[in-house]
């Protein structure tokens, strides 16, 4: 038997603040395209079970490509600067599966 994933994509959203003065995804509107990539998913008709499942997450120690969103299954990291970016991936890779090259972190940038 072939098991079968629930959601075609997760796309989980960097939101971590940091206490100590740091710099962190929480300091560059991660929480309003959280929000935004949300309505978006929801308004394409994308959401739910063998669709697109938008998460928090803490920290996922890519801070210095902040803010960062990571979808699943394929492991695509994106830079998400503002709603036009959300718009872009919503459209191109959550619901066309196309990958937004210019939007991708690159592979040595860390924390």
């Amino acid at each position: 038997m072939t098991q079968t994933s629930y959601y075609k994509h997760h796309i989980f959203f960097c939101l971590n603040q940091r206490d100590n003065g740091q710099d962190c995804c929480a300091n560059h509107g991660a929480h309003e395209a959280f929000d935004h990539c949300k309505a978006q998913v929801k308004a394409a008709g994308l959401a739910g079970p063998g669709g697109v499942r938008v998460n928090k997450a803490g920290c996922l120690d890519r801070c210095a490509g902040g803010p960062v969103a990571v979808v699943y299954p394929e492991g695509v990291w994106y830079t998400v600067m503002d709603k036009s970016d959300v718009n872009e991936i919503v459209e191109s890779h959550l619901k066309n599966g196309q990958v937004v090259d210019r939007l991708v972190v690159p592979a040595n940038v860390g924390r």
